[in-house]
């Protein structure tokens, strides 16, 4: 790149985002979450999704092994949530009120939204993997707010 990194960076920024945790079972069965913006539609029919998944993360291994997934869509009451999930070392949901989707899938109560995926494909995406799912099966909660991203910080979204 001719650019730094750093630059770059600052230009992605400019998008806003919304915020999700992306949950799985790790090899021991026990329910991981990690923070992502990468959450986006890909397909209406069939129904997939996609996010992506940094190489260097602490959570690669037990994510790369699961062959479900659920991206819950955080609302704006989650900041120190996503806080926590985002960095390493922080993979467990202890202290979260989960309910269990199908395929076992931990799923956060608190989500504005969640969708259960099966893997669809792996992708090599740089020093990220993009990860295509399946949605099974998904759910929503229309009265809250999401939870944004933008320049850096969280942000919320106001009624005007």
């Amino acid at each position: 790149m001719s650019q730094d990194s750093r630059a770059f960076r600052d230009a992605l920024g400019q998008f806003a985002t919304g915020v999700a945790v992306v949950t799985a079972r790790d090899a021991k069965g026990e329910a991981v979450g990690l923070t992502i913006n990468s959450f986006a539609s890909v397909s209406l029919d069939p129904p997939l999704v996609l996010w992506s998944l940094d190489r260097a993360s602490d959570r690669f291994q037990a994510f790369m092994h699961a062959e479900h997934f659920a991206v819950n869509v955080l609302g704006d009451d989650c900041t120190a949530l996503s806080q926590r999930l985002s960095r390493k070392g922080e993979r467990g949901l202890d202290g979260e009120a989960l309910t269990k989707g199908k395929h076992d899938l931990p799923l956060l109560e608190r989500a504005l939204s969640h969708f259960e995926c099966s893997v669809e494909a792996r992708h090599d995406g740089g020093d990220h993997v993009i990860f295509v799912g399946r949605v099974l099966s998904f759910g929503h909660n229309a009265k809250r707010k999401p939870l944004l991203y933008f320049r850096g910080h969280y942000r919320a979204l106001s009624d005007g």
